[in-house]
Parts: structure tokens; C-alpha cells; sequence
């Protein structure tokens, strides 16, 4: 019973282990890409929970005790909070940790590099013009890939009025 809670001598080491396998495993995960995480099949799942388990022993090391475990936890779920608080602070970095929506079809056309740099194939992407009712690349007036991993979809009869309005830009000046 007394090894469940012995090892506050290697708290410190926990938080150091723990600190740096979160970071890894967010870089990691931000570069594998958004529609990774949007919508995980079960290949996804299975390697996130391996990944999970593989990275366990990285953060605790040795020690198995109760302490190291809830310290683990304690330091993740802070680093996640101070990073997510960040990130809604700074732009840059809210872009790095969160990235950005991209543009996949614009009036009917695709836009084959987005597609490209996010590893979306036609085939992906005609499923998910179809869970939103929609038949054919010509009826898209937008689909964007979401920050979330989704794809959000505006059709061409969504939008209503005269569309083709020149854009007018107002200029204040400061007088003294």
C-alpha cells in the first residue's frame, strides 16, 4: 500500500518527461494533418490509442505509482489549458497549434492544391459534398476544411441577392 503513493522524489522528472512528450505528440499530431483528427476511422483510433500507450512509459518512466500517474495527468491537462489560452491570445501561435481553414472548392471548382497539401482525395471529398446533400462539384459554392478536421459546404442556393456586387473599401483619415 505504501508503494502506491511513494516517488515524490521524481515529481520533478514527471513533469519534465510528461512536458516534453506532450509537445512532441502536438507537433506530431499537427503535422499529420487536419482531416486526421476530424474524422478518425478505426485504423485512426487504433493507432491513437497505441500511440497512448506507447508514450506512457516516456512520461512516467520507472515509476508506477499513483503519484507519477495523477502528476502525468495533472501536467497534461495544465500544458493542454496553457497552450489552448495562448493560442486564442496570439494569432501566430494559434495558427501554428490550430492551423487554418482551407479553401477546397470555389464556385464548382476544385481547388487541387489545397486537396493536395491536406491529402484529401476527390473520393473523400464527394463523400462529404453528399452528407451534405449535394450532388455534383457545379452545385458547391464553397466547401472549406474547417479547423476541426470537418468540411463545412455552401451550396449554390444557399446564397441569395445579387452576389456579384463590387467591393467597396472606405478609407478613414485622421485630421488634426
Amino acid at each position: 500500500m505504501s508503494a502506491l503513493f511513494t516517488s515524490w522524489s521524481g515529481v520533478g522528472l514527471v513533469v519534465l518527461r510528461t512536458s516534453i512528450v506532450y509537445l512532441l505528440i502536438l507537433v506530431g499530431l499537427r503535422l499529420a494533418g487536419k482531416r486526421e483528427m476530424g474524422q478518425m476511422t478505426p485504423f485512426d483510433l487504433v493507432v491513437l490509442l497505441l500511440l497512448s500507450n506507447a508514450v506512457q512509459n516516456a512520461m512516467v518512466g520507472a515509476d508506477s505509482s499513483l503519484v507519477g500517474g495523477l502528476v502525468a495527468a495533472a501536467v497534461l491537462l495544465l500544458l493542454n489549458a496553457g497552450v489552448s489560452r495562448l493560442a486564442a491570445k496570439n494569432k501566430t501561435l494559434g495558427g501554428l497549434v490550430k492551423g487554418h481553414s482551407r479553401l477546397l472548392v470555389n464556385r464548382g471548382i476544385l481547388v487541387e492544391k489545397n486537396l493536395e497539401d491536406e491529402h484529401i482525395t476527390l473520393d473523400e471529398l464527394m463523400q462529404a459534398l453528399r452528407e451534405h446533400g449535394v450532388g455534383t462539384l457545379e452545385d458547391v459554392r464553397l466547401a472549406v476544411l474547417e479547423i476541426d478536421g470537418t468540411i463545412s459546404v455552401l451550396q449554390n442556393d444557399d446564397v441569395t441577392g445579387d452576389t456579384h456586387r463590387p467591393h467597396r473599401r472606405f478609407r478613414f483619415r485622421r485630421t488634426n
